[in-house]
């Protein structure tokens, strides 16, 4: 009788928000999760989930044995000023790996920049305007050499506003964080982290390297209107509407009106195949609002 196969094992650089609810689900299916954090405490609630946890600060790299049977990677771990901290510590070996199948770079929307509320394609141009998505587009980039170079599995997946359970306007609205704030034209585009794990385990069923996915729902829209459906669905009157002029807004939050543009899913629902559980943001906090009643 034939020894039994090993099980694939998924490494996440960056086992956060999105990477523990996608290796919930392989975990399910009989993977091997193994994922990164910088600290002891996470690490431990990382264990407690299934995953096996593995410390990486972003400067001193992993122990080679911790790549030895790694069959897929999902790389989260946002990049630096100095750059991606992934790629100068394990770019080369993890091009090397003659068992590596899939890598998932989870990059953002925000390498477009401002569209003027135009659509945009994965084609398009990437003209980002703020620090932070530049990094991501220098990323983006870097990770590509070695796919042109060495033949990584490369798969980006550009990813909208994520909201899910725990982190949505809902939260917001009850923690006394949610505010409307108005600014004409403006609108953005978001997606459930439920949909984002089935466009990320669509692609890993079926793998195409180099292949770039936008991954957003079908509604861009104004947040403040979104704040108002949450409030809503909570039965209570939602925050009073500022002006985008007269809110006082951290560096931070201000950059993210910057930008304008509504993001294309065709590649997504068409090439890939995923039909999004939650198509717009209605369905996706109704869905949340009732799982909380329940």
């Amino acid at each position: 009788m034939s020894e039994p196969a090993n099980p694939p094992h998924l490494l996440c650089f960056g086992c956060g928000y999105v990477a523990q609810r996608l290796a919930a689900r392989l975990l399910q299916e009989g993977w091997r999760v193994s994922g990164t954090t910088r600290d002891a405490e996470k690490a431990k609630a990382l264990q407690a989930l299934g995953i096996e946890p593995l410390i990486f600060d972003g400067d001193s790299p992993l122990p080679e044995d911790a790549l030895a049977d790694v069959t897929h990677v999902l790389h989260s771990v946002p990049p630096r000023e100095e750059g991606d901290p992934v790629l100068r510590s394990h770019g080369e070996a993890l091009a090397a790996l003659p068992q590596l199948e899939w890598f998932g770079y989870l990059s953002t929307t925000g390498v477009y920049g401002d569209h003027g509320g135009d659509w945009v394609t994965e084609e398009s141009a990437l003209q980002a305007t703020s620090a932070r998505s530049r990094r991501r587009v220098e990323a983006e980039a870097a990770w590509r050499a070695l796919l042109e170079r060495h033949g990584l599995p490369l798969h980006v997946f550009r990813l909208a506003g994520i909201y899910g359970p725990g982190r949505n306007q809902l939260t917001a609205l009850r923690q006394g964080r949610a505010r409307r704030i108005a600014k004409p034209g403006y609108v953005f585009g978001r997606i459930h982290v439920e949909d984002i794990c089935r466009a990320l385990e669509a692609s890993i069923a079926a793998p195409q390297p180099g292949a770039i996915y936008n991954l957003a729902d079908d509604l861009p829209e104004e947040p403040e209107v979104v704040v108002a459906y949450a409030a809503e669905l909570l039965g209570i009157a939602p925050p009073p509407l500022v002006p985008f002029d007269e809110a006082e807004l951290t560096p931070m939050a201000k950059s993210f009106y910057l930008d304008c543009r509504r993001v294309s899913n065709r590649r997504l629902r068409e090439e890939l195949g995923v039909a999004l559980a939650y198509p717009t943001y209605k369905e996706g906090l109704s869905a949340l609002a009732e799982s909380e009643r329940a």
